[in-house]
């Protein structure tokens, strides 16, 4: 991953965190020393899902729930970009 592409991950992670935030969700941005960012969304219910930033023919956002190791196979599930505070909400049960 280029320095351009680490930047642009961590601009859409931030954008993502202050709308998660103007919608209710508490939200921490994790910078880990090796690895990409997460964003930690924890709704009002307590729901926990930790965001992060994948291309996919354009940027999306991707995140596992907690109950999501109930899943077979333990699925991920994604929002595109312009979309994805209200999908993310909707998932983690605001």
């Amino acid at each position: 991953m280029t320095p351009g592409e680490q930047r642009e991950r961590f601009d859409h992670l931030v954008r993502l965190g202050r709308t998660m935030r103007t919608l209710g969700a508490c939200v921490v941005l994790v910078l880990p020393t090796a690895g990409e960012p997460v964003l930690e969304v924890r709704s009002a219910s307590g729901t926990l899902a930790r965001v992060i930033v994948i291309w996919r023919s354009g940027w999306a956002f991707t995140w596992r729930p907690w109950w999501a190791r109930m899943w077979p196979g333990g699925k991920w599930v994604a929002a595109h970009a312009d979309n994805a505070a209200d999908v993310i909400m909707a998932e983690v049960g605001a």
